[in-house]
């Protein structure tokens, strides 16, 4: 297969407006982190959100564990975390040394279940880290009611999700502290960065100080007269987002509206095409929210092998990949919890080319090819509902 007609799986949509920022800030002199184009990326996410204020980090994973430490999470405590997801929520409650309890989510859109969150609210439970899963938006009414009778944080892992909604209200903003990831496959990329987006400014100062190794911004202290020693007076990290990064997120955020119509556009086609595919089922997205469409996954019936399928789509120049993870059976949590919707769709969900460079034309030979792949790989007389 040449790679011409090869149909990848993801990839970002970045282009000459994107190029022409980055040689913008190669002229400014300030390409390093928390410079001009950092702040001006703050600025514009914070008023997308509503916030209180808004970081600009090195990626997601940061933001949660900075989270993790602005909201005082400690050794000793629990953080009930979404199962079906990149393990990242449950590494950050590892990071401060508290445990992750994980909760099993819906069938149906893949998001926690509110009721399993309940369920295992303990006495040493500080919060819940939900997931908008792949671009869906998680139940944030259910959840903050949950969270509020118990005096407990909810942080919204927004990684997939810039440009859903749900109720109205954009993903980004739908808990105190919300996360956003700008990795390579997102809707607004800048190939690796993130933000910690919160209602409250003194979290997102807490986390912009630790970001820095705890002495602030270097460009900030450089427009001060004279010659400013820091003080190093804890611990911090090394989270900062290049300006280059910044720059390209400033023009990916305002085209993003762009870039999701596409890809909506693309999963209403599959909708369409595969709506009468018995051998698998299609993303569900309920009433009173929209999806980002990071990744279209489909869910394979039982009788289907789905690493053979897997193998096929790929020797015919179709990317696909699994999916998410079932967080808890990864070796590295040591847990005896089970997530039984959670494992089940960790071993039936396959993911599909979804991005806003899709071709008509290449999303239709997917559909078709995806069809002809499932049947031959679907064990006779073994189907089930």
């Amino acid at each position: 297969m040449s790679r011409t007609n090869t149909i990848p799986l993801v990839h970002a949509s970045l282009g000459e407006q994107e190029l022409a920022a980055v040689a913008e800030v190669f002229s400014s002199g300030w390409p390093a982190g928390q410079g001009p184009r950092g702040k001006a990326l703050e600025a514009q996410l914070k008023q997308r959100y509503g916030a209180g204020d808004a970081v600009a980090v090195s990626n997601c994973g940061a933001a949660l564990h900075l989270a993790m430490l602005a909201l005082g999470v400690r050794p000793g405590d629990e953080v009930i975390v979404a199962d079906y997801t990149f393990p990242a929520p449950a590494h950050a409650v590892r990071y401060v040394g508290a445990t992750p309890v994980f909760a099993d989510v819906r069938a149906d859109t893949g998001t926690v279940d509110p009721q399993a969150v309940a369920d295992l609210i303990g006495p040493r439970t500080a919060g819940v880290i939900a997931v908008d899963t792949v671009g869906m938006p998680a139940d944030y009414a259910q959840l903050q009611a949950i969270a509020d009778r118990h005096g407990l944080f909810v942080v919204e892992d927004a990684a997939c999700a810039v440009g859903a909604t749900y109720r109205g209200r954009e993903a980004g903003a739908l808990a105190e502290v919300a996360c956003l990831s700008f990795h390579g496959r997102k809707g607004a990329t800048s190939g690796e960065g993130g933000a910690l987006i919160a209602a409250d400014p003194a979290v997102a100062a807490d986390a912009r100080l630790r970001s820095s190794f705890g002495i602030g911004s270097i460009f900030d202290q450089a427009q001060v007269v004279g010659l400013p020693i820091p003080e190093f007076t804890e611990v911090g990290y090394n989270f900062k987002l290049s300006d280059i990064a910044a720059a390209i997120l400033q023009v990916q955020i305002g085209r993003i509206d762009e870039l999701l119509e596409r890809r909506r556009a693309v999963a209403a086609r599959y909708a369409e095409l595969l709506a009468d595919e018995e051998l698998l089922t299609l993303p569900q997205v309920p009433e009173d929210r929209t999806h980002a469409w990071q990744s279209y996954m489909v869910t394979l019936d039982h009788s289907v092998d789905r690493a053979a399928v897997a193998t096929d789509l790929r020797a015919q120049g179709i990317g696909c990949g699994h999916g998410t993870w079932a967080t808890h059976v990864q070796p590295v949590f040591e847990t005896k919890q089970t997530c039984p919707v959670s494992a089940d769709l960790f071993r039936r969900n396959l993911a599909i080319p979804m991005h806003a460079e899709l071709s008509t034309d290449q999303v239709e030979r997917v559909a078709e090819t995806l069809r002809a792949v499932l049947l031959s790989h679907a064990a006779s007389g073994r189907r089930t509902a």
